[in-house]
């Protein structure tokens, strides 16, 4: 079975993580069955979900025809066996132990079809473990939403030791049919990903305290205002639990060692039933005093250094251990935590060399197993960090690209296959992933120049010939998802893209363009999505990125028709910013491309973010607005810009 094989989903569980999961897959389309132990606590699930679609259709992110319709598409049941009877995919979401997880599995094994598929919404627990009380380990999975789902972009989507790479790659469609990004964590281990990296964090904070090294408030200031998290690791207790936090270390510290044992400030916390924003005091107290007020000037370098080597060595743990990648590790905690750089960046900004050092001088001085070096961490700071060596092409010899570097601050990448138009590869697709790492990594590139070479073509699309072999079902889903993957990290890099666009500018090659935020183009050049005269459709990111530039009445007539069109008409349809001679197009492209690479970097990389995220979840987009302007204010760019505008002058940014 497959993603598009699935209609009806049921929900196990209806407390806040269930009926938020419920909504999620109703808005979507599907059938869904809510099920819960009784009749009140399957009421209130659903009431809950009655009362969000009615604000999402108040707030106009959907309409009260959408709200109706989704509503209608949720049953309310108690008993196993209406629920799951002829579920496709059941969703268990119950409480987070052990012990209640498996008993649920026994009464699903009774009912469901064979073909369902059984997916775990855990934050921790092992999903061999959970499989293998069921009869079809290789039907199961974890599919980890984070709170709440309605709004929180990311699935975890984990393998068990038992798991079938088809099972993973359902889950991971049915979780963008869903409107999430799915992370795969390949490996089954407690904390997955984002917890992994987040929960030591906040341990570790804990012992900063307790060691009298830092107060509260000097560590809450540093992770907030100097590391530049959403929020104090004190405030984030407070805000997801205390409880919650120490649960998934008790666990972690059961299966993983003595390297995750609570703090006794953290266990002392929860003894006294101080869960944070919820029971009313925390770590802040939230009924009698101010709660979480946070100084913006009290912070310590030393407490930086310390909680950055430790996300490090977590981040050495999952990727040496083949949990993650360091680019998919980065891309979860973004989006699950909210971080504002991926935590492998991160430390590989501060220095991989530097944190070993910390972890070495605390291990001596604190005689803590906690501060022992990962093999992972200590590998990758051998070769330079977690993205590669520092190097302009990250270790990669490119062919069908180039990178180039024809102004300050500006990378040029350029598509070099002229001979076949420029079209696109898997290779090449690979090739300008690389390119973008390489760009990203470089503190002298603020910028991208995206090009074809020749005269012929930007890109004249997928290169047919080179596909041929992708002619069945599970690897054109392959092929088609790598492209999407690629083109979404040129869109979401930090960095500015313009594409410079001569001749052709067809198929997989416009859709490239799409990617790029802004667009000049030659006379002669010609744009299109043809893919429909072939029986195909676009399959790089073109069925959404573009409706997003021209609106979806224009992306459905050039989609649809799959007519070739002039700059000109782009131009008038907003997809092109500018129109220029052919002999002055990679001058004009550059010299754009210049003027955005001298702009602020760090408030020029919020803007993409929260505009990307905010497209189909403008809450999600208004909170990074907050979040990042709340970042700027701090920064000495900010300082730069005033100053140079009171002096009439150009400001002369640093991304600091």
């Amino acid at each position: 079975m497959d993603s598009d094989d699935i209609q009806t989903v049921a929900v196990l569980g209806a407390g806040n993580m269930g009926h938020g999961i419920a909504e999620v897959a109703a808005m979507a389309g599907y059938e869904v069955a809510l099920r819960d132990i009784d009749e009140e606590l399957v009421q209130e699930g659903y009431d809950q979900i009655e009362w969000s679609l009615e604000k999402l259709a108040e707030n106009d992110q959907i309409t009260e025809e959408e709200a109706e319709a989704s509503l209608a598409r949720i049953d309310p049941v108690v008993e196993v066996e209406a629920a799951v009877g002829d579920a496709d995919v059941v969703i268990e979401a119950v409480p987070e132990k052990m012990a209640i997880k498996k008993d649920v599995y026994g009464e699903v094994e009774a009912h469901a079809p064979d073909r369902a598929l059984i997916v775990t919404n855990t934050s921790s627990l092992s999903i061999t473990e959970l499989s293998e009380v069921t009869e079809r380990p290789e039907q199961f999975c974890g599919m980890h939403f984070f709170n709440p789902p309605v709004r929180m972009q990311l699935v975890e989507v984990i393998s068990g030791a038992h798991t079938a790479e088809e099972t993973l790659t359902t889950v991971e469609g049915l979780a963008e049919e869903f409107g999430k990004t799915p992370v795969r964590v390949r490996k089954d281990s407690p904390g997955f990903i984002v917890n992994r990296v987040l929960v030591p964090l906040m341990n570790e904070a804990c012992w900063i305290v307790e060691d009298g090294d830092a107060t509260m408030e000097e560590v809450d200031s540093t992770v907030k205002y100097d590391v530049g998290l959403p929020m104090g690791a004190f405030e984030l207790g407070d805000q997801v639990g205390n409880d919650v936090t120490y649960h998934v270390l008790e666990y972690m510290h059961e299966t993983l060692g003595e390297a995750y044992a609570p703090c006794p400030l953290l266990e002392r916390v929860v003894e006294e039933e101080r869960y944070g924003k919820k029971s009313g005091e925390g770590f802040y107290d939230y009924e009698d005093g101010e709660g979480a007020r946070i100084p913006s000037d009290a912070g310590s370098e030393a407490v930086r250094e310390r909680l950055l080597a430790t996300m490090a060595n977590e981040v050495g743990t999952l990727v040496g251990g083949d949990v993650a990648p360091a680019r998919d590790v980065d891309e979860a905690v973004m989006l699950g935590a909210g971080f504002p750089e991926g935590p492998a960046k991160m430390a590989d900004d501060y220095g991989l060399d530097a944190l070993v050092e910390t972890l070495e001088a605390l291990r001596e001085r604190k005689d803590a197993v906690r501060y022992d070096v990962s093999e992972g961490l200590r590998e990758h700071a051998e070769v330079g960090g977690f993205y590669g060596p520092d190097d302009d092409e990250g270790g990669v010899e490119f062919e069908s690209i180039r990178l180039e570097y024809p102004a300050e601050m500006v990378a040029h990448v350029v598509v070099d296959r002229p001979h076949r138009m420029n079209t696109v590869t898997m290779e090449l697709l690979d090739e300008l992933e690389a390119a973008v790492d390489a760009c990203e990594r470089d503190d002298g590139v603020r910028a991208i120049l995206l090009t074809g070479a020749g005269e012929k073509a930007f890109s004249g699309g997928v290169d047919v010939q080179s596909m041929a072999g992708s002619a069945n079902h599970l690897d054109g889903m392959a092929a088609s998802r790598r492209g999407q993957e690629v083109f979404a990290r040129l869109e979401e890099s930090d960095l500015p893209v313009v594409a410079g666009v001569d001749g052709y500018c067809l198929g997989g090659g416009m859709e490239l363009a799409t990617a790029a935020d802004l667009r000049i183009a030659s006379e002669r050049s010609e744009f299109g999505q043809p893919e429909l005269d072939l029986g195909l459709i676009p399959g790089w990111g073109g069925t959404q990125r573009l409706r997003h530039i021209v609106g979806e009445g224009r992306a459905k007539e050039i989609i649809l028709t799959a007519e070739r069109f002039d700059p000109e008409t782009m131009a008038e349809y907003g997809f092109v910013n500018e129109v220029v001679d052919a002999d002055d197009l990679e001058e004009r492209a550059l010299e754009l491309a210049a003027d955005l690479a001298a702009g602020p970097p760090v408030a020029t990389g919020f803007v993409k973010r929260a505009m990307v995220r905010g497209r189909d979840d403008t809450d999600a987009g208004l909170e990074i607005e907050a979040q990042a302007f709340g970042h700027a204010v701090g920064t000495e760019d900010l300082t730069e810009g005033i100053t140079a505008f009171m002096n009439d002058e150009n400001p002369e940014f640093e991304g600091k």
